[in-house]
């Protein structure tokens, strides 16, 4: 069984706060007319704290495209690496028993991939497999564990390393004073994560099915306008109440494998905002503590983009509570608008008897895992 592994995290060190990014919105849109209302939904918000790549006073200006993006690769390039070698770590392996690195990001764009580097500076074999993802959004975190999912499945003992890189901040537009926009102007950060998706052994979240669902005709609910000035992030108001059309399908996913989804026993979501997560804890039936790891993730660093979930999943792995067998849930949200999904059971060989490692049978082991293993 493939297994999810404790994720490597990292934020940079200028931090913005609530009240610094409250007086920002005061001070550079004093005569907005909606300002009130901007005011009140960032504060509605929760997050306290967000980390930028750049001081405040720097992120505020345009350079324009160019320079923004040679800032997105050189910071990625000097902060990703140091991330990787802990995502290693946590899994005990090195970077030669890497088989496939998955990049993603939706906030900056280099070509070559940031894989094409990572495996000529970092000691990675020449034949690992290249998937960078950019078009996904705050949903790739979880399209990266599942497409992880599908290639053990497919090559059994292949070993695969997750990536994604956010840096949220240099998609900030001065000109973009929309509700959306300025909304989200306070409630995105930056930040760095990595996992390894091991094909054997391994301590962490066992992989057993994944799942994709897309809400139809909602394209632009969620979007980039990419212009002479860069990406330009759109946000419908209809977005919070997306759990209502995203919920059913968590169900649904959990019922196609003999499980129900309100009695599982840990459940780590994207965490767009604090709408988001009620209203899923209001439609799943859920206490509004089950996602406290999302919750804090979004109060500590804000929205993160693809970087949430492993976040959360970090925290989880932190907290250190979670026992041998106990059923899971990881999913991503983004625009589409989509719900990338993974069900799982937690594996930690310590807590199993030495008699008992090589007898286990994985709890609820799947169709969906029977099936992609007949196919390859």
């Amino acid at each position: 069984m493939a297994t999810l592994c404790k994720p490597s995290i990292a934020v940079p060190d200028h931090v913005i706060t609530m009240e610094d990014t409250l007086e920002l919105a005061r001070t550079l849109h004093a005569g907005h007319e909606q300002l009130p209302l901007v005011l009140r939904l960032i504060a509605n918000t929760g997050v306290q704290t967000r980390h930028l790549v750049q001081p405040i006073e720097e992120t505020l200006k345009h350079p324009g495209f160019e320079s923004r993006n040679k800032v997105y690769e050189a910071e990625a390039k000097a902060r990703v690496p140091e991330v990787v070698r802990g995502a290693l770590a946590n899994a005990e392996l090195e970077a030669q028993d890497i088989d496939m690195i998955v990049y993603v990001s939706c906030t900056g764009f280099m070509m070559p991939s940031m894989t094409a580097y990572l495996i000529n500076t970092m000691g990675f074999r020449d034949d690992t497999r290249q998937l960078p993802i950019a078009q996904l959004g705050c949903a790739a975190g979880g399209a990266a564990i599942n497409r992880a999912h599908d290639f053990c499945l497919a090559y059994p003992g292949s070993n695969v390393l997750i990536v994604a890189c956010e840096f949220c901040s240099l998609c900030y537009q001065p000109v973009d004073i929309g509700v959306g926009s300025l909304l989200s102007n306070g409630l995105f950060g930056d930040a760095v994560a990595a996992a390894v998706v091991r094909g054997d052994g391994g301590t962490g979240m066992g992989l057993e099915r994944n799942g994709s669902h897309l809400v139809p005709q909602t394209e632009d609910w969620i979007s980039y306008a990419v212009r002479g000035t860069g990406f330009h992030f759109q946000l419908d108001k209809r977005v919070p109440g997306t759990m209502s059309m995203l919920a059913p399908a968590l169900r649904t996913l959990s019922e196609q494998h003999d499980w129900d989804v309100t009695g599982l026993d840990f459940y780590i979501v994207h965490a767009g905002g604090p709408r988001i997560l009620n209203d899923l804890s209001q439609y799943l039936g859920l206490d509004q503590e089950t996602f406290a790891h999302s919750r804090t993730t979004l109060t500590e660093r804000g929205n993160i983009a693809s970087c949430v979930v492993f976040d959360a999943l970090n925290r989880l792995f932190e907290e250190g509570k979670v026992a041998e067998g106990a059923r899971g849930l990881i999913a991503g949200f983004g625009p589409g608008i989509t719900a990338e999904m993974a069900l799982g059971s937690w594996r930690d060989p310590a807590q199993v008897p030495a008699h008992r490692l090589h007898a286990a049978v994985p709890q609820g082991r799947t169709a969906q895992a029977q099936e992609q293993a007949a196919a390859v």
